[in-house]
């Protein structure tokens, strides 16, 4: 069971973070019945209520309570970026600060990619949200809010979410946790466990805290680099959690979970591209269950990191390939937005 976080009294509570079973809790505590639980989620996520007033099937002191307890608020949505197949979403949130989040249209229907901080401290070199420092986690709600709104102004259901928006999840976990309760319920968004991914860029800590949790949910590790000297210069992470005890920790993670690990590589040009480079990252994983994602870079005016060439994206592909690594190259998004993570609200707050 996971706390609220706050006093069930604070009116300022946004009800879209509270998870079902804490909302059972919180009418038995009223003294209400805790089935009264599934009847609000259904007005929330089912039917997408906009104001208390709108529920009919509880009592008029119950539904006074709620809203002395709780508040509806959304966040606001202030700009919209648009190329084929992919639609950048800027968010307000109600300290001015903004987040972004990311629509992605397959032909396996609607994956949305969620922020989970204000900025982010992890300062990995080639990534414009670690460029602006991390303000503060979101509260679980403005991770759900940013699903919500997202689906209401598409008029079309989400069904696959990433975490690998801005800021680095295992850093807000216990909010990353009632978010993915709340969306995995059945009652909630209903979003299927192995349609949702958790990324991070190897907090060894809290992979093994993960990794006891019976979620289901995939795991993302951001690599990047096939061992410590090049990790160390582009992620600042690796020195307090170099590769071998993440390779080790991810082994454990795999024998409790059976759960395959994605490892997500950016290749950036004359840093982590060589065909060496690619020897040693087959040799790195070939006895780990995993994948690799490839993903060319995409380039911004504040960072000096250049993409990869296509050739030798294909080249450093064949290379895993004829290791016997299972690997895919990212379909590259929006050639004609603010592609990079984070380029959108540096462009905002930057004004």
């Amino acid at each position: 069971m996971y706390n609220i976080g706050r006093n069930l009294g604070d009116s300022d509570m946004n009800i879209y973070g509270v998870s079902l079973e804490e909302l059972q809790d919180y009418f038995v505590s009223i003294g209400s019945k805790n089935f009264h639980a599934l009847q609000l989620f259904n007005w929330l996520y089912q039917k997408r209520i906009k104001a208390w007033s709108e529920i009919t099937d509880m009592k008029k002191e119950v539904i006074k309570k709620l809203e002395e307890d709780f508040t509806l608020e959304k966040i606001k949505l202030v700009k919209v970026e648009k190329d084929v197949d992919v639609c950048k979403y800027l968010f307000e949130l109600k300290d001015k600060e903004h987040i972004e989040a990311v629509l992605m249209k397959h032909d396996y229907g609607n994956s949305i990619c969620v922020s989970s901080q204000v900025g982010c401290n992890m300062g990995c070199c080639f990534c414009e949200s670690g460029r602006r420092k991390k303000v503060r986690n979101l509260e679980t709600a403005e991770m759900v809010l940013q699903i919500l709104m997202i689906e209401e102004e598409l008029q079309e259901r989400i069904s696959h979410v990433v975490v690998m928006g801005i800021g680095e999840p295992f850093d807000n976990y216990d909010n990353l946790i009632r978010f993915i309760k709340i969306i995995n319920n059945a009652k909630g968004l209903a979003i299927g466990s192995r349609h949702i991914t958790v990324s991070t860029c190897g907090i060894i800590p809290k992979i093994a805290e993960f990794s006891n949790l019976d979620l289901q949910v995939n795991l993302a590790v951001s690599l990047h680099a096939p061992n410590n000297e090049i990790r160390n210069q582009i992620m600042p992470i690796n020195k307090v959690y170099p590769i071998e005890k993440l390779k080790e920790t991810l082994k454990k993670y795999l024998e409790k979970t059976n759960r395959r690990v994605t490892f997500e590589y950016i290749l950036l040009n004359g840093i982590n591209d060589s065909e060496e480079c690619a020897l040693e990252l087959a040799k790195l994983v070939k006895d780990i269950n995993c994948y690799i994602n490839l993903i060319p870079y995409n380039e911004t005016n504040n960072l000096k990191f250049k993409r990869s060439s296509t050739i030798q994206i294909m080249r450093f592909y064949d290379i895993l390939k004829k290791n016997k690594i299972n690997v895919t190259i990212r379909r590259e998004f929006g050639s004609k937005i603010s592609a990079a993570c984070g380029q959108l609200r540096s462009k905002k707050e930057e004004l």
